[in-house]
């Protein structure tokens, strides 16, 4: 489940590189500008994960909103609400919900609210090939890591030419696995409820309550 996060949402960023391909940088930007001139963003996606030497192929949907920091994030059967606070993860399978405080300054713990702006520090970045699928023209961008002693040989960062929105996402690890996140749904300022990132204790009152912090 964890790397399931770390591989799905990853965020943003610009940090100038002499090697980074002007193009892809700029590109990049009108993404990042795009983004956050909405209110807030609901995404369905599709995730996989395939290592044929591992002999390991896994297939999933969720689906999350975002507003600014807060998200909440149902996938794997779970339910992530993160408040701008605080965190609750939800397990209906486990009846139990586990409290944390964010953990950001983990890097490698990456949110919902950072997943459509991951490419903000730690990547030099190139223009790729293009792509027409379902009759939308994909650019795509590699990333590869400036830290040699990351575990991710390279990422491909599928952006809809027209749109600017990102269409999908494949990392490839130095251990032979392939991640992909393929967005099915985007959509932007819908209207959502006001208690949508607020965790209602009444609900799980049958529940374990586990409080790491």
């Amino acid at each position: 489940m964890k790397n399931l996060i770390i591989i799905a949402f990853i965020t943003l960023g610009f940090t100038s590189f002499a090697q980074n391909d002007t193009k892809a940088e700029t590109l990049l930007k009108e993404v990042s500008t795009k983004i956050k001139s909405y209110k807030n963003i609901s995404l369905d996606f599709k995730y996989e994960l395939n290592n044929l030497s591992e002999n390991i192929k896994q297939e999933t949907r969720g689906d999350v909103v975002i507003e600014s920091e807060k998200y909440k994030l149902n996938i794997l059967g779970v339910t992530r609400i993160y408040d701008g606070k605080t965190l609750y993860t939800i397990s209906p399978e486990d009846e139990e919900v586990t409290i944390s405080s964010d953990n950001t300054e983990d890097e490698s713990t990456i949110t919902p609210s950072k997943m459509l702006s991951f490419y903000e520090d730690g990547y030099a970045y190139k223009m790729d090939i293009v792509q027409t699928i379902k009759g939308r023209k994909i650019q795509y961008v590699k990333l590869n890591p400036i830290d040699t002693n990351a575990e991710i040989k390279h990422i491909l960062l599928g952006i809809d030419a027209t749109t600017k929105h990102i269409y999908n996402l494949i990392e490839v690890g130095k251990n032979g696995t392939k991640t992909t996140l393929t967005v099915n749904s985007f959509k932007t300022d819908q209207p959502i409820s006001k208690t949508l990132f607020t965790f209602d204790k009444s609900k799980y009152s049958d529940y374990f309550i586990n409080r790491i912090d």
